[in-house]
């Protein structure tokens, strides 16, 4: 389950949150998708969580704005003794972009700085409700602003899935 949903966020991502016109567009419907599928995507790197920002300068290099997946602790319920398992369970994605200045009334850096915000309701937008054939129902259920920065900025969003397999 846990591979089936990496790569369906990371074909989502990638897929439905797109440059158009030069602004950042979160696609919903397949003929949007279809129609832009080849303009850049706004998401330039996604991989699994391992505490990439703690360690930038040690890791790989990699393009801003990148989203990180963590997955939570996985409460595992077996259903009639029938080796079908199901859980709610909850995963993190760390959405990771450069700063952009100051968000201040007087900054001229401010849209800048605020867009980051824009690019969060996005991936809400994209994710609300996605699922596959192990997983459904993905809701977001907590955000975590990064008060606490240098150079990149580190939000989390925090959503909540149904997940099933079988042994």
């Amino acid at each position: 389950m846990r591979k089936e949903i990496y790569q369906a966020l990371v074909e989502r991502l990638l897929n439905n949150l797109k440059v158009v016109d030069g602004e950042n567009r979160a696609l919903i419907s397949d003929e949007d998708v279809a129609l832009y599928a080849d303009n850049e995507s706004v998401i330039k790197h996604v991989d699994l969580w391992n505490h990439n920002v703690e360690f930038i300068e040690e890791d790989e290099i990699w393009a801003r704005p990148a989203v990180f997946i963590e997955f939570a602790t996985i409460p595992w319920e077996e259903l009639r003794g029938g080796g079908e398992y199901t859980t709610k369970s909850r995963l993190l994605l760390h959405v990771v972009t450069d700063w952009a200045g100051s968000a201040s009334a007087a900054s001229p850096f401010q849209a800048e700085s605020l867009a980051v915000f824009d690019l969060l309701d996005a991936i809400h937008l994209v994710l609300h409700n996605f699922g596959g054939t192990n997983f459904e129902n993905m809701k977001l259920v907590e955000s975590q602003t990064n008060h606490n920065h240098e150079d990149i900025v580190e939000n989390v969003e925090i959503f909540e899935y149904r997940g099933k397999k079988m042994v």
